[in-house]
């Protein structure tokens, strides 16, 4: 029998600790975000569902926005996954066509939601417009840049961060600038074939674009 003045589901709280707890909240708040948005988002909610008590999300987080902005990281960090079409280029546009359908879809919504909520607190803004604060997107880059450099195709000169993350920078840059929950995929060809590539091309060690390399013989 639960004690007097706990809440049903919260007997699991004194259990856990640490990471264990961490996750359960994240997970949680990962849910109540799926589910009904970032105006669903509510402390109450993601401790009744995550079996804690609320002073344990705020000695984790300062409210319900920041809690939000970590749940939405855990949610893209899964989705992440490098493409493998055989070319850099193909790599690179399946990397910003995912990123556009992802913006315009639900988990775009919730994005977009967080931005406004988070207002001018400019540390969460941070978190949300760079997702290689993480590692995840920006090991995505540098596996696909990777791949590109063992096929030959670009020299090893160009495995660099910032080399790497310029098509996601530029396509961030598309939707502050036009507002758009999308953007054409003419402009993500434009990215790549025109500002990439040229860039990666003329990272090698004198400015030439690397021999391709055969693939191996099966």
């Amino acid at each position: 029998m639960a004690r007097a003045g706990r809440e049903p589901g919260q007997a699991a709280s004194t259990r856990r600790r640490g990471a264990a707890l961490e996750e359960a909240i994240l997970r949680a708040a990962a849910e109540v975000l799926r589910e009904s948005g970032v105006p669903g988002l509510t402390m109450d909610e993601v401790a009744r569902r995550a079996g804690t008590n609320k002073n344990a999300l705020y000695r984790r987080w300062p409210n319900r926005v920041a809690l939000g902005v970590a749940a939405y990281r855990r949610l893209a960090a899964a989705r992440t996954a490098p493409p493998d079409t055989g070319s850099l280029r193909g790599d690179t546009l399946e990397m910003l066509r995912r990123a556009n359908s992802t913006w315009s879809s639900p988990y775009g919504e919730i994005l977009r939601g967080l931005i406004a909520a988070a207002g001018g607190t400019p540390e969460l803004l941070a978190q949300l417009r760079d997702p290689a604060a993480d590692g995840a997107q920006e090991a995505a880059w540098l596996t696909l840049l990777g791949r590109a450099v063992a096929r030959g195709e670009a020299a090893p000169e160009a495995l660099h961060p910032r080399v790497a993350y310029v098509p996601m920078a530029l396509l961030r840059n598309e939707y502050v600038t036009l507002g758009t929950p999308a953007v054409a995929d003419a402009v993500l060809t434009e990215i790549v074939d025109e500002v990439f590539l040229p860039l990666v091309r003329g990272r090698g060690p004198q400015g030439g674009t690397p021999t391709p390399q055969a693939p191996p013989r099966a």
